[in-house]
């Protein structure tokens, strides 16, 4: 593997959107290609490793734990194997006009190692090697507030492996809702047979908002009006995660629990760009007891037909 950033060998900065990454990809392969680089070892070399750092930076879990460990750290966590696994390189190369047959070439059947042992993706690797035992892996449940869940952040967990207590910093990516996991490699349980350690999971829990609830990645809050104000509409300020407001219209002659959405106000999605909503359920609440001049004032309104 490349000791080299792999940022830098796609020539994009570390907040390249997974569309800049694709595109930076795209006119690197093409230039590097065997098909349009017949014979050339060094750009053979180079198509490995621009290949290798778009299928870490293109995945999700794999980038959070390369921008967390840095390149060293990563490629003590990530095999070869492991960072080409569920990487479908037929399908981006189809779409790049490659053909299915991707790093066979359309001219002959061009192919090349990365070294070592481990199969790849380019046709190769070592031969066949006595299957290994890889040990448990773990869960670890991780209590996040909404905000947390909304903009990223750092946490130390203390959990259990291998007999010892271990401390460990790690980096929530935004979006981990309620269910999604992080996976740490290479810190689940021993194997008892010789084989490779088994993984850390980090999974969300929510925890309870005093003002906001979560599904997936909607965000729901309640705002309260009098009845006055359902029949004949008001305006509400509804407060947002990044400490703003905005003003939302209630019409006239609302129900109660009627829910109102504001787009694109709810929790990035923690894969792609996408992002949820915001919806506003309005509460109605009736007086427990009418003044003698409010019950005077509503049957003159049930005398008027309403």
């Amino acid at each position: 593997m490349s000791d080299s950033d792999y940022y830098a060998i796609l020539g994009v900065d570390k907040n390249a959107s997974e569309g800049d990454l694709k595109k930076a990809y795209r006119k690197l392969a093409m230039k590097y290609h065997p098909d349009h680089a017949k014979g050339d070892k060094s750009s053979e070399e180079k198509f490995k490793r621009i290949s290798e750092a778009y299928a870490v930076l293109s995945d999700p879990e794999k980038r959070n734990q390369y921008d967390q460990f840095g390149t060293a750290g990563f490629q003590q966590r990530y095999s070869q194997e492991d960072i080409f696994r569920n990487f479908d390189f037929s399908d981006i190369f189809r779409e790049f006009g490659f053909g299915s047959n991707a790093f066979g070439g359309r001219s002959g059947g061009v192919k090349f190692s990365f070294g070592g042992g481990g199969g790849s993706p380019f046709g190769f690797g070592g031969g066949p090697a006595q299957q290994q035992v890889k040990g448990s892996d773990l869960v670890y449940e991780l209590g996040l507030t909404i905000q947390e869940i909304s903009t990223g952040t750092r946490k130390t967990i203390t959990f259990q492996h291998g007999g010892r207590s271990e401390n460990l910093t790690v980096k929530i990516p935004k979006g981990m809702v309620a269910g999604k996991k992080v996976r740490i490699a290479g810190k689940g349980e021993q194997s008892p047979y010789g084989g490779p350690p088994g993984d850390l999971y980090i999974q969300s829990k929510v925890l309870n908002d005093p003002q906001y609830y979560l599904d997936g990645y909607d965000l729901y809050i309640d705002r309260k009006i009098r009845l006055s104000e359902a029949l004949l509409g008001t305006t509400v300020s509804v407060p947002m995660l990044d400490g703003k407001s905005v003003n939302l219209k209630v019409p006239s002659a609302t129900k109660p629990n009627t829910k109102m959405r504001i787009p694109r106000r709810g929790i990035p999605h923690m894969r792609g760009n996408g992002i949820g909503d915001l919806f506003v359920r309005i509460l109605i609440p009736l007086p427990a007891k009418l003044t003698k001049e409010q019950r005077k004032l509503v049957q003159e309104l049930a005398d008027a037909g309403l």
